[in-house]
């Protein structure tokens, strides 16, 4: 019994990454990162030239929004929800700490996707960095600069126009050494996140208990499944606010559509508590007689009430 919990707890953490969709999410996650720091970047990056102003404005420009796109992430990701649903209803008695693991790692790995994107952008084009660390720049790394600047001269590097006569000859070269910093830690960071994201891919292919076609079509159905779910659940509320209105004046006020509706669904089974816990939280990957069970629902319509109740918790 424990080996085969521990097997499928390995399938899990294998599977739990494997959609093409999450690729496509965080794609498009990225591209508009991209959109909105430039756009950042040109209409609202305005240094203040400052000691001290320089520093805490610089890291604000790339610290605070990376935060907020990655608490975004987080509350956007279904994922969340399953897990905190899941110890609320279950109090995380049945969860097992590999399957908690991959749906922290998915959450945290989609929610990443953006502030990194975010951070990567700032430092690449260098404002950013020079901003916060113009009055700390190294003066014996840029050529005839007298050493022992005053850190308020050397704060008004951002600034071109208000630099000193004496250092704006230097200008050009504080900017460029400090954009240097600034790109060589952009290209890096680019550089560890390909070699993880290369890395993960890897380990996932070599855990995973599944082909690659099995793959493609748990992706498919998990999608056609999330959005049939989320259309006819729209039209199930609807349904049932349309008899209770009727029920309550006497008459509703529905237009064509709403209308059609109501005639090919007179009566709208309403659903129990009970059922909509079962199909609520994290889903592990099971089989039944070797059919694979591939979500909640799919395991509501395929177990008896009885055997719901007992393997459903089971995580």
């Amino acid at each position: 019994m424990s080996a085969a919990l521990v097997t499928e707890n390995f399938k899990f953490v294998s599977l739990f990454f494997k959609s093409k969709d999450v690729m496509i999410f965080n794609g498009l996650v990225a591209l508009g990162t991209v959109a909105g720091q430039t756009a950042y970047s040109v209409f609202a990056f305005d240094c203040p030239c400052s000691t001290q102003r320089n520093y805490f404005y610089g890291l604000a420009a790339i610290g605070v929004p990376a935060l907020v796109l990655f608490l975004v992430g987080i509350m956007l990701n279904r994922s969340t929800w399953d897990l905190l649903a899941e110890c609320q209803l279950r109090r995380c008695q049945k969860l097992s700490a590999a399957a908690a693991f991959a749906v922290l790692g998915s959450v945290l790995g989609r929610a990443v996707v953006a502030p990194l994107t975010w951070a990567v952008l700032s430092l690449l084009q260098g404002q950013a960095y020079t901003c916060a660390l113009s009055e700390f720049v190294d003066t014996s790394l840029v050529p005839e600069l007298p050493a022992g600047q005053d850190p308020e001269a050397l704060a008004q590097f951002p600034c071109e126009d208000s630099v000193s006569e004496d250092l704006k000859p230097f200008w050009r070269d504080v900017q460029r050494q400090l954009r240097y910093q600034s790109q060589l830690i952009g290209w890096l960071l680019v550089a560890v996140m390909s070699l993880t994201v290369f890395l993960l891919q890897c380990l996932r292919r070599c855990c995973s208990p599944l082909g690659h076609q099995q793959e493609q079509y748990w992706s498919q159905y998990r999608s056609a499944e999330q959005s049939l779910f989320q259309n006819t659940a729209a039209a199930h509320a609807q349904l049932a606010a349309m008899q209770n209105v009727k029920n309550f004046f006497g008459f509703v006020s529905l237009d064509s559509t709403q209308k059609e509706l109501l005639t090919e669904q007179e009566n709208t089974r309403p659903v129990h508590s009970a059922d909509w816990n079962r199909v609520t939280g994290v889903c592990l990957y099971r089989e039944k007689n070797g059919l694979p069970l591939y979500s909640r629902v799919h395991k509501w319509a395929t177990y008896s009430t009885e055997e719901m109740d007992k393997e459903m918790n089971v995580l």
